[in-house]
Order: structure tokens, then sequence, then C-alpha cells
């Protein structure tokens, strides 16, 4: 039951929509799965030698971890819910919001939720490592929390009026999910107000790339919006890239905002498309071995880059926007990214429940460890709350004349597309 490679998950993650691959576990109880589901110690097990075994931090946060398996496996079980309550207990002494335990209806959902075709409301959760409150990292475009004006960094208090506080992300994500059709109020804390959402739940299709030709001082321009880093972003991205070239465009901007991240290797895959050569990541297990990925001369594009991030823009996008800003392959315009660095492994148990474990951190090709600090873009504009509302809100400003980072990207791509003519006008000279 081991994930491979393209599994490992970046998404700011406890969510409450997913985009990961998993492997060892399938949707129906096998017989194996009920012998786990009858014996809770077995379970309570598998996840302490994963642990163990896997987990990033060679300390255990400073805990005699054997001695946890010891008072787990000492303990009596009469039902699998108290076996997982006990494995949510054994896993916060962790202290580690990324490393967390899904019963199979949870897992199960995370598996689905891989179709593309989801059921909610379209929020990525985290929990914040310090104060343990529940962060939105961001809402997905498109869907009832994004034309509501829910934003990244909202605090949710309460749902259906149930105080979060102390609450387990899994069990938060359960309370938002439901029926389609149904609603759910989520009581919003943002700065010093307290704000209440009620949102119509509903069956979301989720196309990670969108893509248009717009005209900025008499030049075509490619404006491509990622929103996540999920199985079928590279295809969508590299379609995008083509017919956008196409048509002729000069520049690019690509727009990461908002983008909570997803599997490890789609921004791999993705950076190989616009670096030519040059580092990409690096990820660090707990025994300091570092695995290098680089750009492998496939780029799709050598015109000039411009990409735009915000506090929103996590994991998968830090490490594609570190990448070009490392690389010297595209110009960061916005405020500061989101600062998650750390890269996890799903894993399906025994019984058809699930694991999430932090397996390694990673860093940007110049070593740049960006965890809980983020990347700082080449070009600052921040966004008040209320400019964020009004962009990402209902009317959906991104890309427009209205958008003042975007309109920001376009100045600093237009000068960078003029220098480039420069020069090669300078190189054709006899």
């Amino acid at each position: 039951m081991v994930i491979t490679k393209r599994g490992l998950v970046l998404g700011a993650t406890a969510v409450a929509v997913a985009a990961v691959t998993v492997t060892g576990a399938g949707l129906h109880l096998s017989q194996g799965q009920a012998f786990f589901q009858g014996n809770p110690k077995e379970l309570i097990d598998e996840v302490w030698q994963l642990i163990d075994r896997t987990y990033v931090d060679p300390t255990f946060n400073q805990t005699d971890w054997r001695a946890v398996r010891q008072e787990y496996l000492g303990r009596s079980y009469s039902t699998p819910k108290e076996g997982y309550d006990a494995i949510r207990e054994m896993l916060k002494k962790l202290d580690d919001p990324y490393t967390r335990f899904m019963d199979p209806e949870q897992f199960r959902d995370m598996q689905i939720d891989t179709s593309g075709e989801l059921t909610g409301v379209g929020i990525q959760l985290s929990q914040d490592e310090e104060t343990k409150e529940l962060i939105v990292v961001s809402p997905i475009e498109d869907t009832p929390a994004f034309r509501a004006g829910i934003m990244a960094r909202d605090v949710i208090t309460k749902i259906d009026g149930k105080s979060t506080q102390g609450m387990d992300s899994n069990d938060a994500v359960s309370l938002i999910r439901g029926e389609v059709g149904t609603q759910v109020k989520l009581t919003i804390r943002r700065g010093t107000q307290e704000i209440d959402y009620t949102l119509d739940r509903a069956r979301i299709e989720i196309h990670p790339v969108k893509y248009s030709v717009q005209d900025s001082s008499g030049s075509k321009i490619g404006y491509i919006r990622l929103t996540q880093f999920s199985a079928n972003a590279p295809d969508e991205m590299r379609s995008a890239i083509k017919d956008l070239e196409s048509k002729g465009v000069v520049g690019y901007t690509l727009d990461l905002r908002s983008n909570p991240g997803g599997l490890l290797y789609s921004g791999i895959d993705i950076a190989r498309m616009w670096i030519n050569e040059g580092g990409i990541v690096s990820t660090v297990d707990r025994q300091g071995v570092s695995e290098k990925e680089s750009a492998n001369g496939t780029a799709l594009t050598t015109k000039p880059l411009v990409v735009l991030v915000d506090g929103g823009s996590a994991s998968a996008s830090e490490i594609l926007s570190g990448a070009l800003q490392d690389d010297k392959r595209g110009t960061l315009v916005g405020s500061q990214t989101f600062g998650k660095g750390l890269v996890q492994s799903v894993r399906g148990l025994g019984d058809g429940s699930g694991l999430a474990v932090t397996v390694a951190k990673y860093l940007t090709p110049s070593g740049r460890d960006i965890n809980r600090s983020g990347i700082r873009p080449d070009v600052v504009i921040d966004l008040t709350d209320d400019q964020r509302k009004d962009l990402f809100g209902a009317n959906n400003r991104l890309g427009t004349a209205d958008d003042i980072q975007y309109a920001k990207a376009l100045e600093v791509l237009n000068q960078e597309i003029a220098e480039a003519r420069s020069g090669s006008q300078a190189n054709t000279r006899p």
C-alpha cells in the first residue's frame, strides 16, 4: 500500500474538496478490510508503523514514539470508531495539521474527488499550525463559496452554528459537505468582523485551466488562469499554451492567485512547460536525502512571462512560482504567498480508511525553505480586503481592467516584451 511519487500531495490540505491520487485502497470493503474493522489495534499499529517509517521529523515532535505505540496498543477498543478516535488522538502528538487520518467515508470522498466532479461548496481548508483555527486557503472559482465572496485566509468560526474551536479539520469537512441542493451556514471571521454565509451545496465540475488572448498596447497577450494542480492540470495547461502559441501571442501572464496547490508532479510537469533548463524543486526527507527535479528541455515557449501570486497561492503554486523566480524565467507580481513547504503522501489503510503523512519538505532551486514565510513577489501590489472581495467575488473581475494586480503585470510584461524585441533586433544587425 505504497503510493507512487506522482501521488504526493502539496495542497494546503484538510480540504473540503481535494485533488489527489491514491493507491492501496478501493471503494469496496474486502475480506481483509473487514479484518481490520474488527481489530482496531491492527489498524492503530498500521498507522503507527507508517508514521515511524516515513514521517519527516525523526524526533516525532520531541515525542517518544515507541512509548506512544505501547500506550495505544495497551488500551481496549470495542468499536472501529474508538480505534479511529485513538488514531486521531495519537496523531495530535505530532502537532502537524497536515498529517491526518481519514475514516473510510472521508477517504472515499477524497478518492471520488479525483474524478473532477465534486459535491460541496468549493472551499479548500487548512488548520493553522499555532492557533488550530480553520483557515480558508482559497475558494474554488465558479463555486457557491466563490460567488458568495468567501476569501483566502478567512477563518471559519462556526458551521451551522456549531463552534469550530478545537474541531478536527476532517470533522469540519464532513459538516460542510452534504447533498446537492441542501444548505450550510458558515460563520467567517475576517479581521475583527464576523460574517454569516448561507451556501447552497452543489455539484462542482473542475477544469483547472482557463485562458484567453488579450490585447495590450497592440500586442497579443496570452492570459492563463490555473486554479489548482489536479491530475488533469498538465494536459489542460499544455493544450492552452499550444493554442495560444498558434494564435501568435508575444507574451504570457500566468495567474496563480488563490491556487492552493495539489499534486507535486503536476507542479513539476507544468514547470517544465515554461522552463527549458534549470532547477525546479528539491524535496528533502528526514534522512536529509534530497531528490532534485529539473527542467528537461521540453519547454513549450520561451516568450516573456509574468506570474500573478497572492496569499492564497500555496504549495505547488509556490513550487512553480519559486522555480520561475529563481531561474529568472518569470517575474512575480502580487502579494506574499501562503508559505507551505511540506509534502504529504496519502495512503490507503487496511479497512478502507486513509492516512496523509508529511514525508518531506521542499526547497526552491536556490535552496529557499518557504514554509510559513512564503515567497515575496518581484513587484509587490497588495490589495485591501474590499479590493479582494470585489476582485474575487461574484462579479469576478480577474484579468480585467479593474484588476490592479493584473494591470501591473501587463505593464511589467509589455516592458519585458519591448526589451526582448530590442535585443532581437540588435542581434540581427550586420
